[in-house]
């Protein structure tokens, strides 16, 4: 082969490389631009339905108080369930809306010094009259003496609800859950281990990673007997993360879940 030929392949070679890479940086560009479409389309339909929906409760409960009018009994239940099915809309809203800005990296952390037992005392005070509802046993223990955290309390507050929930939904009843809070060193930094567990259905190894993906689902059947956005954990995580923690779960299936997470208090070993 003459020596120009070789110069010649090799030049066209290089340009159909360029060719190539001009293309996929061109995909890649309008992907990137889609997702952020997606992502805003996502934030806009969720704060829309925010406002209709807490009307919808809020005109519930204003029956079920009987402010305009007494109720009868089967009224008063019909009532109950509007606001019962209202609530779980507003927060799977609220799940979605959440998620949104964090992909659009619009969380922010207000960070303030508190004592994780406050959180702990106010959420078991929220879930105790559903835990008690379904005959299930609760035990909370808070270790002595922990130091306080400094990170933000109402994002601490929605992961140890939804990793409560959880286990408040996924057991059966006569089960237990429990939250237990225990000092945790690691390297050079004093950690707060919160611990989520239950004696409920658990989670197979091969799904640890999946739960705490974006949409997913372990059991993504339409029969399903759990319904949700599939982000609470992938929510739950992403508020750790941003408060300077990490999150990760002990679990096998048919005996129970323990999730877990800890929080640097920012004292020294």
């Amino acid at each position: 082969m003459h020596p120009f030929d070789s110069t010649t392949t090799a030049e066209h070679r290089v340009m159909q490389l360029e060719e190539a890479l001009n293309e996929a940086a061109q995909v890649n560009a309008e992907l990137q631009s889609r997702d952020a479409l997606k992502t805003q389309f996502l934030a806009n339909i969720s704060h829309d339905l925010r406002t209709p929906l807490t009307a919808i409760i809020t005109h519930a409960e204003i029956l079920r108080d009987g402010i305009l009018g007494p109720l009868s009994d089967r009224q008063r239940d019909s009532v109950a369930s509007i606001i019962g099915g209202g609530r779980q809309l507003l927060e799977a809203v609220g799940e979605i809306l959440t998620y949104a800005r964090g992909a659009a990296n619009q969380l922010t952390v207000s960070p303030s010094e508190f004592h994780i037992s406050a959180v702990i005392a106010q959420v078991s005070a929220l879930n105790e009259p559903l835990i008690a509802k379904k005959g299930l046993s609760f035990r909370t223990e808070v270790a002595p003496g922990l130091p306080p955290l400094v990170a933000d309390r109402e994002q601490i507050t929605h992961v140890v609800s939804n990793l409560l929930g959880n286990a408040i939904a996924f057991t059966p009843a006569g089960g237990r859950v429990w939250l237990l809070v225990t000092p945790l060193v690691d390297a050079e930094t004093q950690h707060i281990r919160v611990e989520v567990g239950d004696t409920g259905i658990g989670i197979a190894p091969e799904h640890h990673d999946l739960v705490f993906r974006e949409f997913a689902q372990v059991d993504p059947s339409p029969s399903r007997s759990h319904h949700g956005t599939g982000l609470g954990l992938t929510i739950a995580r992403r508020l750790v993360e941003l408060n300077g923690g990490r999150i990760w779960l002990e679990s096998r299936l048919g005996e129970g879940s323990r999730f877990f997470f800890a929080l640097p208090t920012g004292e020294a070993r």
